[in-house]
């Protein structure tokens, strides 16, 4: 065994060693000293997230992919980029969850940021897997710790109802998909390499059944209907720092893995079966996740359980990349996650700041929030504007690259689809800007301070989702990047 393949795991090497530090580290300090282990693992973490986007800048030369253990392994530029856009994310979730863990989670700190490590662990795996069994690997240590971090609130019954519910769908959806490569192996010439599944893949019925049983464990993991419905009660049970990690970072890698998977393991299909394409499986999950997921908004009081189908029909818009199968399709879904990451992540950093203050998470407890905490108010309408598509945020701009992409491929009809949905949308985002802006309340939040490292985290949320769009060499690199693959 070559054991210099392993500088090639650069990232995965950085994240375990900041794993393993921290370990220890909780370990060996005694209670007065436990105190410095948040500070110790937000600049541990920094620091790794530092490395890797300056390793990020000197991988640029890398031409194509590079693969490690006979295939099993596979990076290059855009599978770096991903993995920074998780850091990133990952590193917010930690900033915005500082002053709950000093306040609700006390006596468990140091597992809420080991067990997080230890899912985005899982996720570089599933991104840079080359075959099925280091993608199944991936997938399950990315979701086993994550049902213990929706868990960690024991104060609250929802919590402990929400990892249930997490944990059961995860164990299912985990059999079927792990059934469906069993059918893969079996029926490919007994490899469960990409490359080779691809070769072997003669689209016969047996074959496209396992597709199926694959895309659908997959389709539990991003939440695509009809697949969704765990997706409102852990989102609304789970601590909402868990619950903004979740709807991200848990999204994004998986649906580039499976980007990665279905044209690289079975593009055979879309050549050898007329009937049966998983392109037009795919179309109608996509229509059906982007307008239920939609419709299903408008009803929701809690803003956790709105942000959860907000995030559902978010997932049925990023698989729009998935459409074309061109480098394209590839950068502008990556570059759709990373607007969605500083979006999506903005509101939910308002949304913990608040519910730390006042322990208030509903659509009516935001009645009157510009006359008290018109600052919040503000950056929360300008995140809901971006989450829609209004112009000229940067969710405009992502929207627009990912309808282009779906169109170029002549998707017509889906894109039409897609964009009257956007007016469903928008209608639901002005729900929340109404109540802060316009209803009137008795009893509104009352103003409050926000602690530093929530504002270090909803400032730099801010900036992205408001100028990233007018960075247009951003865009550009992602789809020079994403041509290596």
């Amino acid at each position: 065994m070559d054991y210099s393949q392993f500088l090639l795991m650069t990232p995965e090497v950085s994240l375990a060693l900041t794993l393993i530090v921290l370990l220890v580290a909780d370990l060996v300090m005694g209670e007065k000293s436990k105190q410095y282990f948040q500070p110790l693992a937000l600049v541990l973490f920094a620091a790794h997230t530092a490395y890797n986007f300056c390793s990020c800048s000197g991988c640029c030369t890398m031409v194509g992919q590079t693969e490690a253990f006979s295939g099993m392994y596979i990076t290059s530029n855009i599978h770096v980029f991903v993995k920074n856009m998780l850091n990133l994310g990952t590193l917010l979730v930690f900033l915005f969850s500082f002053e709950w863990n000093k306040k609700e989670n006390k006596n468990h700190i140091a597992e809420f940021y080991l067990l997080m490590i230890s899912t985005l662990f899982g996720m570089y795996l599933m991104i840079s897997s080359g075959d099925f069994l280091l993608f199944y690997i991936g997938l399950e240590t990315a979701s086993i710790p994550m049902a213990t971090l929706v868990a960690l609130n024991k104060k609250r019954n929802e919590s402990a109802e929400a990892a249930a519910k997490y944990i059961l769908t995860a164990a299912f959806s985990s059999s079927v998909m792990l059934f469906g490569i069993s059918l893969v192996y079996g029926s490919c010439g007994g490899s469960l390499y990409f490359c080779d599944v691809a070769k072997n893949f003669t689209a016969e019925p047996f074959q496209i059944l396992a597709m199926i049983f694959f895309m659908a464990g997959v389709a539990f993991k991003i939440s695509l209907v009809p697949f969704h419905l765990w997706t409102a009660d852990t989102y609304q049970g789970a601590p909402t720092s868990v619950t903004a990690y979740l709807s991200v970072m848990s999204k994004g890698s998986a649906a580039f893995a499976f980007m990665v998977i279905m044209w690289k393991a079975f593009s055979n299909v879309e050549v050898q079966s007329t009937l049966v394409s998983w392109t037009n499986i795919l179309w109608w999950l996509i229509v059906i996740t982007i307008t239920v997921g939609n419709i299903f908004a408008i009803r929701q009081k809690n803003l956790k359980r709105f942000l959860a189908f907000s995030s559902i029909s978010q997932a049925g818009y990023i698989m729009l990349g998935l459409m074309s199968g061109t480098a394209a399709g590839m950068g502008s879904m990556v570059y759709y996650i990373l607007v969605y990451l500083f979006t999506n992540l903005g509101a939910f950093g308002i949304i913990s700041n608040i519910e730390d203050k006042s322990g208030k998470v509903g659509m009516d407890d935001y009645n009157g929030l510009y006359e008290t905490n018109p600052k919040m108010a503000v950056i929360m309408m300008l995140a809901m504007f971006s989450l829609a598509g209004i112009p000229p945020f940067a969710g405009f701009w992502s929207k627009f690259f990912i309808f282009a992409s779906a169109a170029q491929a002549g998707q017509y009809l889906l894109v039409f689809i897609a964009l009257a949905n956007t007016i469903i949308s928008l209608y639901y985002y002005l729900l929340v800007v109404k109540a802060m802006f316009i209803n009137k309340s008795d009893s509104p939040i009352a103003t409050f301070k926000s602690d530093k490292m929530s504002l270090i985290g909803i400032t730099v949320c801010t900036v992205g989702f408001l100028f990233l769009g007018f960075i247009s060499q951003i865009y550009e690199q992602i789809i020079e990047w994403s041509f290596g693959i």
